[in-house]
C-alpha cells in the first residue's frame, strides 16, 4: 500500500513539472494571446473608418440632394419627404437597401436665420419621426434640413464608445441650413 501511496504522490509532481517544461504548442497559446487584442484592435479601426465613411458620404449626398431645394426644383415637382429621401439614398448607394429603412430626414422653414431653433427628433433613445416633417419652404424661404443615419455597430469594444442611440446604434448626422433660390412656385 506504501508504494501506491508513493506513485500516487510522485506521479502529479512529475504531471505538474512535465506541464511547466513542455513547449509543444507555445505558440499557439502565444498567438491566441497576441490575436485576440489584435483582431479586436483592427476591426475597431475597420468600423471606425465605415463610421467615418458613412458621414462623409451622407455630408454630400445631403448637400446634393438640398440643392434641389434650394433651387426650387423640389417644390415645383410636387416632391415628398420620400421623393427627397430616395434622392439622398441614391447618392449612397453602396448603403444599398438599407438606406431607406435607417434614414431619417427633417425639413423645416423659419422666417430668419435668427429664429432657427433646433429641436430634438430622439424620443428614450430613438428616432421618433412623429417629431420630424418635411417643409421645403417657398421662395426665398429660409431652409433647415437635418438628416439621421442609423449605422449599426458591430465591434464590441466600439459598442461602448460610439453607442448613442438604442440598440447599439451610432446616429449619424448632418445638417444643412440656407436660404431658397428666387424660383417661381
Amino acid at each position: 500500500m506504501s508504494q501506491i501511496m508513493a506513485i500516487m504522490v510522485v506521479k502529479p509532481k512529475s504531471l505538474l513539472t512535465r506541464f511547466a517544461a513542455a513547449r509543444d504548442g507555445a505558440a499557439a497559446v502565444e498567438f491566441a494571446l497576441v490575436a485576440t487584442p489584435f483582431l479586436a484592435l483592427l476591426f475597431g479601426v475597420l468600423e471606425l473608418g465605415l463610421v467615418f465613411m458613412v458621414s462623409t458620404t451622407l455630408d454630400s449626398a445631403v448637400d446634393g440632394a438640398s440643392r434641389k431645394i434650394r433651387t426650387g426644383e423640389m417644390q415645383t415637382a410636387g416632391a415628398t419627404a420620400s421623393t427627397f429621401k430616395t434622392a439622398i439614398c441614391d447618392r449612397m448607394a453602396w448603403l444599398g437597401p438599407s438606406c431607406a429603412a435607417n434614414l431619417h430626414i427633417d425639413v423645416r422653414t423659419f422666417p430668419k436665420f435668427a429664429n432657427i431653433a433646433i429641436s430634438d427628433v430622439t424620443t428614450g433613445g430613438a428616432i421618433d419621426d412623429a417629431k420630424t416633417t418635411f417643409v421645403p419652404g417657398g421662395s426665398e424661404a429660409i431652409v433647415l434640413v437635418r438628416v439621421y443615419y442609423e449605422w449599426s455597430l458591430i465591434t464590441p469594444m466600439l459598442n461602448q464608445g460610439l453607442e448613442n442611440t438604442a440598440g447599439g446604434k451610432r446616429l449619424i448626422a448632418s445638417t444643412v441650413t440656407f436660404r431658397n433660390e428666387p424660383f417661381a412656385s
